[in-house]
């Protein structure tokens, strides 16, 4: 059976669709909220390492917007902690499967998670 980590915000639709999917698909889930429980310094590394700050970052998203951080030049540490205190600055879900990682609304990369040779 696939396991599957979502790191998310319950009211998130893009959270809820990738939730849906790897149910629908009987993957073990473990689900994040991080509204309740702030990621791990290491969690966001692992994805920081792989997609870069621009990559996991929501700019389109009201909390980024609203934070006037399209106007506001940030070191990444700075970005981090903001990350931290805001989650929806993140392009949710986070998800993570063994080594496979994936940001956002990406299908693509979720059915490559279900794939028996991601395993």
């Amino acid at each position: 059976m696939v396991s599957v980590q979502i790191f998310g915000v319950k009211n998130s639709q893009a959270t809820r669709a990738a939730e849906r999917f790897f149910k629908e698909r009987r993957a073990e889930i473990h689900m994040v909220d991080l509204k309740q429980k702030p990621m791990a310094a290491g969690e966001i590394k692992r994805f920081l390492d792989r997609f870069g700050l621009p990559g996991i970052l929501d700019t389109e998203s009201k909390s980024y917007i609203d934070a006037g951080l399209k106007y506001i030049k940030l070191s990444d540490a700075g970005m981090l902690q903001r990350i931290e205190q805001d989650p929806k600055l993140l392009r949710l879900p986070l998800i993570r499967s063994g080594k496979l990682l994936s940001v956002g609304q990406d299908e693509d990369s979720w059915k490559a998670m279900m794939a028996p040779t991601a395993r």
